[in-house]
């Protein structure tokens, strides 16, 4: 796994550097750019692919019952530490911003990358299930309403956001079609193909373009640490607990434990900005817990094998 990670993190790098060298104006409005179009086209058909070969079966039902047992309990974890705890410590909009960073982790972005690499692309439906299937319905829901509460409320509608995510209607007709048992066209199967497997490199170059340091970060940093533990020890402990509990195989016993391990997500200083929380402390989330997830996830992987 190792190598798979260098590779991955030498993707990181480069969009690292590129984001030095273009300065940070040009380099976000790139950035954008590129996410927009996995957004809107590439991760939509990936998912439509992946999840229209892949039989419906009871795991479709049991890997987004782990996934919503790790981000939920996280997030109560995150809660009792940040909002309890350490209440006077930090600000509501601290507080929103790292409750957001414990609980949602990169599972798509960086999550498929490092399953389709370290285990073969037989487990893209791993990530898919754990993100598409319970993750970002979360997200949508939970999420928002956390946001809303240590934020400042808008005027939107959290399931009519969940509704506007383009691989939310590629999976139900992946899973639709796969129930059905309808195959697909050989020529649309191959377009599909091609289409998603621009995702993983562009999805890599992406978060490494969105890392980035904020002045003042090191007297925040013992803010990050509960959060670190959460996201990057806790949450695959949970995970571990709760493959068991609801009977997942052994053969995706690996793919879903290192699936929750993954560091927190990028889409969550859109929401930092839309309500007002502390999105250069989520930057710095960001950023630390992708860095140590490079050191984090061998270990995981060394323990369950």
């Amino acid at each position: 796994m190792q190598s798979v990670l260098l590779a991955m993190a030498s993707i990181i790098l480069a969009g690292m550097a590129w984001r030095l060298r273009l300065g940070a104006g040009r380099a976000e409005r790139i950035r954008g750019a590129l996410a927009g179009t996995v957004y809107q086209l590439l991760l939509p058909a990936l998912v439509l692919h992946v999840l229209w070969s892949t039989p419906v079966d009871l795991n479709t039902v049991r890997i987004p019952l782990v996934a919503a047992a790790s981000v939920l309990g996280s997030l109560m974890l995150a809660y009792l530490i940040y909002a309890r705890i350490l209440s006077g410590r930090a600000g509501n909009s601290a507080v929103g911003a790292l409750l957001l960073a414990s609980a949602f982790g990169n599972f798509t972005y960086l999550g498929l990358p490092v399953l389709t690499q370290t285990f073969g692309e037989w487990s893209q439906f791993v990530a898919i299930q754990f993100d598409l299937l319970a993750s970002t319905p979360l997200l949508f829901t939970m999420g928002i309403l956390v946001a809303r509460h240590f934020g400042k409320p808008d005027s939107g509608h959290p399931f009519l956001d969940l509704l506007r995510v383009p691989a939310i209607w590629a999976a139900g007709l992946g899973l639709l079609f796969s129930s059905l048992q309808l195959g697909a066209p050989a020529w649309l199967d191959q377009a599909l193909h091609t289409l998603g497997s621009a995702v993983i490199p562009l999805m890599l170059l992406s978060v490494g373009m969105a890392l980035r340091w904020q002045a003042g970060w090191l007297a925040r940093a013992p803010m990050l640490l509960p959060m670190l533990g959460v996201q990057l020890f806790l949450m695959p402990l949970i995970a571990w607990a709760a493959c068991h509990a609801v009977g997942v195989p052994k053969q995706l016993l690996a793919p879903t434990v290192v699936e929750a391990a993954m560091p927190c997500m990028v889409l969550g200083l859109v929401i930092c900005d839309r309500f007002q929380l502390d999105a250069s402390l989520y930057a710095e989330a960001v950023t630390v817990s992708t860095l140590l997830s490079f050191l984090t996830l061998p270990l995981w992987l060394q323990w369950i094998f």
